[in-house]
């Protein structure tokens, strides 16, 4: 459906790209007009005048994400066959192996819906345990699950379920694929676990990110439109899309799903958390999430205050996010600081070294977008630091190219090294050193993957965690009535 078709009255500013209704020659007279309405795929308010740079980036979202369509099949397929070889390897043990199985008539073939297939993520950290020196009551613990939690999310059901049941010895609640309104199929997942144990009064929320073959992710992520809502401010379209934004509605209060309808992520969720806390009047939430999911995190906890959801806010322990990006601009930022201070929450932010995606979208004058929160920065040595913004905060810096390049040849080096100076658990595979080679150019890349913010929350220092909670203790002691 082509944006313009849409009643945007719930946003009182917006600008939204539909890749579908573009011609070439239509895109490329962007770049050369400042007057964006008359072009069929940008609806926005009239009279909105863009300067050269922003109308850039237009071009560039919108064709890449035409390009995404284009390949989404051929994306997935390969995507596919990838996973399919690196799980028949493992599941035959190597390579030699496998061939001596073929030989043999004995080859082990995966099943892609069990609870040992991995996904291409996956496969670049094969870690499930939790780390046993973190327990409930460890400065840690919440970040060092969380993480967890975001890693698994990119797995299928059977293998989150076994993870969650078998090894964690929680209770496994569900996993799910939600409906985007607007790319119209289910595009966004998440699951849900209680740890009845250690901590029973814990319900966590874990959001998938983007997922390397995933062309309506990636779709997402690139997304640059954007709405503005009354009192919140500007937010990136992509994701209030992915998290369930209502075509002609934006987000009310409450939507009617008939039985056979397929369910949207932020009305699904909220509605299995109303439930859980009837039934339990102590339960605490966290929302969880790595890049894409954690912008999907953070977005879920601002609707929520969006729509005053009083009885879950005053339950949300916290928020915390890995490689997120950025979700929408200081407005934004300001009315969320003063959420979390009202309801107590805490929204840690974590980002590791060189990731390239919480320094996207770019937080400029062409660019509305900035972070906010705490932000947990880990160097490449896994030393952390409590910062405002990561450095470099945009990436592309020509003063910070050759320290990035340097740091990338030192990850390479570690990869190999870290078994031996931090134990056998950390032991990095093949594909995440071949990745780690690749990031020798691009540094950026190996550097989001899910390894290293796993790392970050187990070798990072609990002094860290500890040193918040005293600044958080101080402020409320400060701002007591």
């Amino acid at each position: 459906m082509a944006a313009c078709s849409c009643n945007k009255s719930f946003s009182s500013d917006y600008m939204l790209l539909s890749p579908e209704d573009v011609g070439l020659c239509d895109l490329i007279r962007i770049l050369f007009s400042s007057e964006i309405e008359k072009r069929k795929f940008v609806d926005c308010q009239k009279g909105t005048e863009e300067p050269f740079k922003r109308r850039w980036l237009i071009f560039v979202s919108v064709l890449s994400q035409k390009f995404l369509r284009s390949v989404s099949k051929p994306m997935a397929w390969f995507g596919s066959v990838a996973e399919h070889w690196l799980n028949l390897l493992s599941s035959n043990r190597n390579f030699g192996v496998l061939v001596l199985n073929f030989l043999r008539g004995k080859v082990v073939v995966p099943d892609k819906k069990s609870a040992t297939f991995l996904s291409f993520t996956g496969n670049m950290d094969k870690r499930v345990e939790l780390d046993k020196n973190i327990k409930v009551g460890d400065s840690r613990y919440y970040a060092a699950l969380s993480m967890m939690a975001s890693k698994a999310s990119y797995e299928n059901k059977a293998y989150i379920e076994a993870t969650v049941t078998d090894h964690w010895k929680m209770k496994f609640l569900g996993s799910y694929d939600f409906w985007n309104d607007y790319q119209e199929k289910a595009t966004t997942q998440a699951f849900m676990l209680q740890d009845k144990i250690d901590d029973p009064e814990l319900i966590m929320v874990s959001f998938r990110g983007t997922e390397t073959f995933d062309a309506d992710a990636w779709s997402s992520d690139i997304d640059l439109s954007w709405y503005e809502l009354p009192e919140m401010g500007k937010v990136h379209g992509g994701f209030m899309k992915a998290l369930g934004l209502q075509k002609n509605k934006g987000w009310p209060n409450e939507i009617e799903q008939a039985n056979n309808e397929p369910a949207v992520a932020y009305y699904a969720i909220r509605e299995m958390l109303r439930e859980l806390l009837r039934t339990n009047e102590k339960a605490k939430i966290i929302i969880t999430g790595h890049s894409l999911g954690g912008a999907l995190a953070i977005l879920f906890a601002s609707v929520l205050a969006f729509h005053r959801e009083e009885g879950l806010l005053e339950r949300l322990e916290g928020v915390y996010t890995f490689g997120q990006p950025r979700v929408g601009d200081e407005k934004f930022g300001e009315y969320m600081e003063e959420k979390l201070r009202k309801y107590g929450i805490r929204y840690y932010r974590f980002v590791y070294c060189n990731d390239i995606v919480p320094r996207l979208p770019y937080d400029d004058r062409t660019l509305m977008f900035k972070h906010f929160g705490t932000c947990f920065y880990y160097d490449s040595f896994y030393k952390g630091k409590i910062l405002p913004e990561e450095p470099n905060k945009n990436y592309f810096s020509p003063l910070w190219a050759i320290p990035k390049m340097l740091n990338a040849i030192w990850e390479l080096i570690r990869s190999f090294v870290i078994p031996y100076t931090k134990g056998k658990e950390y032991k990095e595979g093949g594909l995440l050193q071949l990745l780690r080679l690749i990031g020798v150019v691009i540094p950026g890349v190996p550097a989001h993957c899910l390894q290293d913010y796993v790392n970050a929350t187990r070798l990072g220092s609990p002094d860290l965690y500890l040193k918040v909670e005293d600044q958080r203790k101080k402020f409320e002691e400060l701002n007591k009535p």
